[in-house]
């Protein structure tokens, strides 16, 4: 297509929403606010860190001795299971209804200074395997459940400590109720997968491909909101996780790795992002139509102290973003897959 270098919108086929894209606003001289920025020396432990080995948690609990991932209830859930009913009113305006769920946390690795792209290929894979493992597990409860993780202080964490997250609940969530929307009218529009077109699309095309290898793509999407946004997709028609073999999950834990080394490389910095999987409803419906994939949302735009605002035209219109998605690809693409501290290392 011609003349993307000037002011244009694309549509998102997963959310039905539109994104601004004014690639020409990047050259704009930067007076607003910077981010403050130090890269934190931390230690391999840290006694007083609620997720670390041998500590003891808010709640009395003394984490184990582990030495790959852990996994506990959230002390302070956002979800809990044995909440009560709510009668919501019939009213067309004033709309409730309860909410039960559970909420847990992951550590990735008993190690307090260690974030994905310093992780090693096998500990990844623990990782991995993790996510599997506790998605089959909730998935026998819950519809609806969201793997996730908040990176950086940025991004509202509030712990250096590598971890994520999971909540599950009987409701689907708005983001996820949407996008089995869009991909189930797809399906019948066409008789293929929304994300599976999508795939050939983006193979054929290759300028906004940053990563891939035989089970699994890594795209900035033609639709991003987010600066360096990245959407990854497995290759294979699998819904969920309880449906990834063995060689689906180490090629995730390699092109996790190299994702998230481009991202720390990008500005050399421990980079902040929000990333979550979005599997089919496991609600016993026919989910033909979904293909299992995570979204990366970074909020970095020129440098480690300046981001992404969504604010103004974002909140009252739609998405804008400054360069385009082709252009971020491109970027990531040339970043070297050694991650800078350990650059000069053997």
């Amino acid at each position: 297509m011609k003349n993307l270098e000037f002011p244009h919108r694309r549509r998102n086929p997963l959310s039905g929403e539109w994104v601004l894209v004014s690639p020409h606003r990047n050259n704009r001289p930067w007076n607003g606010a910077l981010e403050s920025h130090s890269e934190p020396h931390l230690p391999s432990y840290e006694q007083d860190c609620p997720l670390c080995p041998k500590v003891e948690r808010a709640n009395g609990e003394v984490n184990p001795d582990y030495t790959n991932t852990f996994v506990f209830n959230n002390d302070f859930a956002a979800l809990l299971p044995d909440s009560p009913e709510i009668m919501s009113a019939k009213d067309d305006l004033l709309q409730a209804e309860s909410s039960q769920g559970c909420a847990r946390v992951i550590c990735f690795s008993p190690r307090h200074d260690k974030t994905l792209p310093e992780l090693s290929l096998d500990e990844l894979t623990h990782v991995v395997s993790t996510w599997k493992s506790q998605y089959q597990a909730l998935s026998q409860d819950y519809a609806c459940i969201q793997i996730f993780e908040n990176k950086g202080e940025m991004m509202g964490c509030s712990q250096p400590h590598p971890h994520g997250q999971i909540w599950a609940h009987h409701h689907l969530s708005t983001e996820v109720e949407r996008e089995d929307v869009h991909q189930a009218g797809y399906y019948r529009q066409h008789g293929r997968s929304l994300l599976g077109d999508y795939i050939e699309r983006e193979l054929d095309q290759q300028n906004r491909i940053v990563e891939q290898n035989e089970n699994w793509l890594a795209v900035v999407p033609y639709w991003a909101a987010w600066p360096f946004e990245i959407l990854l997709i497995v290759r294979a028609e699998v819904s969920d996780f309880t449906q990834l073999n063995q060689a689906q999950q180490h090629d995730l834990a390699a092109i996790l790795k190299n994702i998230t080394t481009r991202y720390d490389n990008l500005f050399r910095c421990r980079f902040p992002y929000s990333m979550g999987w979005h599997n089919g409803p496991a609600t016993g419906q026919d989910n033909r139509h979904w293909r299992l994939h995570a979204h990366f949302y970074p909020p970095l735009l020129r440098s480690a102290t300046i981001k992404k605002h969504m604010v103004g035209y974002e909140m009252l219109a739609e998405s804008q973003r400054d360069l385009t998605p082709e252009k971020a690809a491109a970027v990531l693409r040339q970043l070297p897959l050694t991650h800078y501290k350990e650059e000069g290392h053997d």
